[in-house]
């Protein structure tokens, strides 16, 4: 892990100080990289392409990231901007590297990819999506305090990023590690809502047009700047409560409510069909 480290510290300083106007575009990756943009952009993208394959890609994200947080307590994964601090291998030669707003994350560094489901659920009882994602949130919560009963600290990672990020406006309670973890259970129980709602029930035997689904996507991406817009709480407990409400309205925006507006307006559009 070490090695891996150092390499990508050597390859972070070579494209800062040598490709410095590649600076934006690095940045425009790391966004696309994040794991919030498989649920804010992925998969709506994915959606307004092939329901099926919509649906899998959230179901794959929120399962993915769940083992990704369980892991990271278990590895305790380094983030590269306190690694080049606490690891004691720069002292005598300090690297040339800056940090950004999305480098200084409070969790530990990502130990778990992608992973590949053969077969994901599509539409099931309402029940099962509510304890889905109760399962989701007990099992984590239940995995913590055994390990912090235990006596281990889980909260190194949050100490280390207020300690060596440059800007403490930069660590935002969004990267806390149980935010992915109200991100995901919301995700799940608004994907059941949302498939048993009277919107989607409209709408699901509908074939959307290619213009149809463009303008899908459009209007999502459109209704998640209010979202964002909005911002966050600054008390823990409450950003975690309004993250889980935000990740519950998005498949019910992105399944239900934006067809369902896209399919009456161009309902309405269409010229009267007159018969000979």
């Amino acid at each position: 892990m070490e090695s891996t480290l150092g390499a990508g510290i050597v390859m972070a300083e070579a494209l800062q100080n040598q490709l410095p106007w590649l600076e934006n575009v690095w940045l425009w990756v790391t966004f696309l990289g994040d794991p919030k943009s498989l649920f804010l952009f992925y998969f709506p993208a994915a959606y307004y392409a092939s329901r099926r394959v919509g649906i899998a890609v959230l179901w794959i994200s929120l399962i993915t990231e769940w083992l990704n947080l369980v892991f990271k307590w278990f590895l305790f994964g380094d983030r590269p901007f306190w690694w080049v601090h606490e690891s004691g291998y720069y002292s005598q030669a300090p690297v040339q590297v800056h940090q950004f707003p999305s480098s200084c994350e409070t969790g530990p560094g990502a130990v778990l990819g992608w992973l590949m489901a053969p077969r994901v659920p599509m539409e099931r009882e309402l029940s099962f999506y509510g304890l889905t994602a109760l399962a989701l949130m007990l099992g984590a919560s239940l995995i913590y305090w055994t390990l912090f009963t235990l006596g281990l600290d889980l909260s190194w990672s949050i100490n280390l990023a207020s300690k060596w990020c440059e800007r403490p406006e930069w660590l935002h309670v969004d990267t806390r590690p149980f935010a992915s973890l109200s991100r995901d259970s919301g995700a799940a129980l608004g994907l059941g809502i949302a498939l048993h709602s009277p919107c989607y029930a409209q709408v699901r035997r509908v074939q959307l047009g290619n213009g149809q689904k463009l303008a899908c996507l459009v209007l999502a991406m459109g209704l998640l700047g209010p979202l964002d817009w909005l911002g966050h709480p600054p008390q823990i407990s409450l950003f975690y409560i309004f993250n889980f409400l935000k990740f519950t309205l998005w498949p019910c925006l992105v399944l239900a409510l934006v067809p369902w507006m896209v399919h009456m307006f161009s309902a309405q559009e269409a010229p009267p069909i007159h018969s000979s």
